[in-house]
């Protein structure tokens, strides 16, 4: 049986990229798994790790090279890469990008390229603002046709009360139901 093709796309928030490579690891055993990451998070070294260290995980993982241009990530729709599309972690700069329909990274640009086929977009929020700034962005995307939130809720209400994640092991649930055309539900956590 022909593997589902899953791109996992990941974006700044690098506080939870060990959690997101811990959800991706099983992911990459049951899907055939591509990462992309925008500029900025391919570029960016920071005090949870180095740009390379990621970026190498990711290609080990996946056995293929992390596509992280916009060029590269132009091709996702007219090659009909993925099934599925998860950004994990999605950020509230590129929640609000895809909400106003910017394309200006390789993230936000496979994601324009993915949904031109129709095909689901699971979102794996973390920001530090979902309950301000990014309240509309999410309010938005949860009301359009083909994305699919990962269940989130507040990672520190009393240091941050703004401030939400997604639940990062959910992530292949999120992906299954998506792929039914369903919201797992509920969303909130």
């Amino acid at each position: 049986m022909k593997k589902v093709k899953l791109g996992l796309a990941l974006c700044g928030s690098y506080c939870t990229y060990d959690k997101v490579l811990a959800a991706a690891r099983p992911l990459a055993e049951k899907y055939e798994l591509t990462a992309l990451m925008s500029e900025t998070a391919a570029g960016t070294d920071s005090r949870f790790g180095t740009a390379r260290e990621f970026t190498e995980a990711l290609e080990d993982m996946t056995g293929r090279a992390v596509i992280r241009t916009i060029t590269g990530a132009e091709r996702v729709g007219p090659e009909r890469m993925f099934d599925v599309l998860v950004i994990a972690p999605c950020t509230g700069n590129t929640l609000a990008k895809l909400a106003n329909g910017i394309t200006d990274t390789a993230v936000t640009m496979a994601a324009k390229s993915h949904l031109r086929n129709g095909r689901p977009v699971v979102i794996a929020l973390s920001t530090n603002d979902a309950l301000s700034g990014s309240a509309p962005a999410i309010a938005e995307l949860l009301n359009r046709r083909n994305y699919y939130f990962v269940p989130f809720g507040q990672d520190d209400p009393e240091g941050k009360p703004t401030s939400l994640q997604a639940d990062f092991n959910r992530i292949g649930e999120t992906v299954e139901a998506a792929l039914e055309g369903r919201q797992l539900q509920p969303i909130l956590r």
